[in-house]
C-alpha cells in the first residue's frame, strides 16, 4: 500500500488552494496519509526561502496574480488579503496532531476546514472556539482542542526537522514512500500519475 507524507501550513494559500484532492488522490489509489503540519516560516529560514513580508514586490504581486488564477480555475472563494493572516498557526496545528492520534473523524475535512476559516470566511484560527467548530465539523471531539498540547509542541517540532532532512522547503508538500518530492498543490496531477505508475 503507497503511502504519502504530508507537510503542510495550516497559513498557506497554497495548501488552502490543494482543497481535498489529495484525500481524493489517495483513495483512488489505496495510499495512507500522514499529515505533519509545520510551521512554515521556520522551514522559509532554514531552507533558503523568504517569508512573503520579506520579498520583492515583484514576487509579492505576481504571488497575487497567481493565488487569484488558481482560487478562479479551482471554483474556490479565497480572500487575498484575509483580516487574520498572518496569525499562531501552532493551535490550529496541534488540534490536528491531536485529532490524527485520537483518530474518529476526517482529517483532511479537518485541514481544509482550518485553511478555509482562514483564506475564505475571515476567521481567526489562533482562537480555540474557531479550532473547535473545525474540529465538530469534521467528526471529532472539540475538546481535542485543549488536549495534548505538549505532545503536540513536540510533534510540531519534530515535523520540521523531519522535513527539512527529508527535502523539504515549502507548503504544501508530499513525498511517497518510495521517495519522490511534489511541491506544490499544481503537482497533485504529477502525484496522482505517479501512484498510477505512470510518471
Amino acid at each position: 500500500m503507497p503511502h504519502i507524507d504530508y507537510f503542510f501550513a495550516t497559513l498557506s494559500p497554497f495548501t488552502y488552494l490543494a482543497g481535498t484532492r489529495l484525500e481524493e488522490i489517495a483513495a483512488r489509489h489505496g495510499a495512507t496519509i500522514t499529515y505533519k503540519p509545520l510551521d512554515i516560516i521556520a522551514l522559509f529560514s532554514r531552507t533558503g526561502g523568504t517569508p512573503p513580508k520579506d520579498r520583492h514586490p515583484n514576487r509579492v504581486a505576481y504571488r497575487a496574480e497567481e493565488l487569484s488564477r488558481q482560487a478562479k480555475k479551482l471554483g474556490l472563494p479565497l480572500n487575498p488579503q484575509p483580516a487574520h493572516w498572518p496569525t499562531n498557526p501552532a493551535p490550529s496545528s496541534y488540534a490536528i496532531i491531536a485529532a490524527q492520534t485520537a483518530g474518529g473523524g476526517d482529517l483532511g475535512a479537518l485541514c481544509h476546514g482550518i485553511l478555509r476559516a482562514v483564506w475564505a470566511e475571515e476567521r481567526d484560527i489562533a482562537q480555540d472556539e474557531v479550532v473547535r467548530d473545525c474540529l465538530d465539523a469534521a467528526g471529532f471531539d472539540p475538546s481535542l482542542a485543549d488536549s495534548g498540547l505538549l505532545a503536540g509542541a513536540d510533534t510540531y517540532a519534530r515535523n520540521l526537522e523531519e522535513a527539512v532532512d527529508r527535502g523539504v522547503f515549502g507548503a504544501p508538500f508530499y513525498v511517497t514512500d518510495s521517495g519522490q518530492h511534489f511541491w506544490g498543490q499544481d503537482t497533485l496531477e504529477e502525484l496522482d500519475l505517479h501512484l498510477a505508475g505512470k510518471l
